[in-house]
């Protein structure tokens, strides 16, 4: 997903696919990651409408010259997004030079539906995609019901895409802990898990700790997980929407942060602000010590993402690490 065509013409969808179909895959990220790159990526989801498509595309081509290693788009609960996703991925690998990884998550889908999604994908020439279990259905705080011929952990989703094709697979990971885990180490065990099924790389939910991130690191090596683990990171530019936010990933926010939130809560250009330089302290933190690269919840906004780039001082890095991508 990140091999070098700084000087090649734009290579159309049908011949991205006719690699695939004959295994010729770029390099994955993991190979990427080991080879000394850092990873930049940006996440964004489905429009709802025109007007909110509009906004994507106007994010997406403000953060296109940062020539970030990957961007992700996010697929509905219970396949609610599955045919924007797929539309807006595909559309971003044809017509930007930027690499697109698709979401899929367990979320109300039998395995016939998700072998069917999973050749939708392959057929739209997307090589990656991030494996996830995905919310319970009935809403946060509920308990997790599978499909009854579905799958019932992120791990068993990898293993299906592992088995059905080429894809370079992507899961996630919660510094903060997942809202049903029982401790720490569970957290740990099932990060190692989805290693273990084929995953090459994690994301994690966003978080405001870095020591939260380097515990998680620790308890999986402990478990024998060393795939590369990408921060997530979400500068925070609505008060009430992070509220939301934190509620639905069990996300605590700490005092320090939300208290100079709150001071300036009715300034909307203060709050950005603020949540710029709260997400840049953070980012020199991981960066320091030694995080694999940054993924981006951009929230199908740019601003706030250019702020912290350009604070961080490292745009020109990502676009070296880039390597001019398709």
């Amino acid at each position: 997903m990140g091999e070098d065509r700084r000087d090649a013409p734009h290579q159309p969808a049908t011949d991205r696919l006719s690699e695939h179909r004959a295994g010729r895959l770029p390099q994955t990220l993991r190979d990427l990651l080991a080879a000394g790159r850092r990873s930049y990526s940006f996440e964004f989801f489905p429009p709802k409408d025109d007007a909110s498509e509009a906004q994507l595309w106007a994010a997406i081509r403000r953060l296109e010259p940062l020539a970030p290693l990957f961007v992700s788009v996010t697929y509905g609960a219970g396949g609610s997004t599955r045919d924007r996703t797929i539309r807006v991925t595909a559309r971003i690998g044809a017509e930007t030079t930027l690499t697109p990884v698709a979401h899929l998550t367990c979320v109300g889908a039998s395995r016939a539906e998700l072998r069917q999604v999973i050749g939708e994908y392959a057929a739209a020439g997307l090589h990656t995609v991030l494996a996830l279990r995905g919310d319970p259905p009935s809403g946060p705080g509920t308990p997790w019901q599978a499909h009854p011929e579905g799958l019932d952990h992120a791990d068993g989703l990898v293993r299906l895409l592992r088995e059905l094709g080429d894809f370079s697979v992507g899961v996630a990971a919660f510094p903060d802990g997942h809202p049903e885990s029982d401790d720490f180490e569970q957290d740990a065990r099932v990060l190692a898990a989805k290693a273990d099924a084929g995953a090459e790389f994690a994301i994690t939910q966003f978080f405001f700790d870095a020591d939260a991130y380097f515990r998680l690191l620790d308890a999986a090596s402990r478990h024998g997980c060393h795939i590369p683990v990408i921060p997530g990171i979400m500068p925070v530019t609505n008060v009430r929407q992070l509220e939301r936010f934190a509620q639905l990933s069990g996300t605590p926010v700490p005092e320090r942060v939300s208290r100079r939130l709150a001071a300036v809560a009715d300034d909307p250009e203060a709050v950005r602000a603020v949540g710029v330089e709260v997400a840049t302290g953070l980012c020199e933190r991981l960066l320091e010590g030694g995080a694999p690269g940054l993924h981006f919840y951009t929230l199908n906004r740019s601003t706030a993402t250019l702020e912290v780039f350009t604070a961080l001082g490292v745009a020109g890095a990502a676009g070296a690490a880039a390597g001019g991508r398709r």
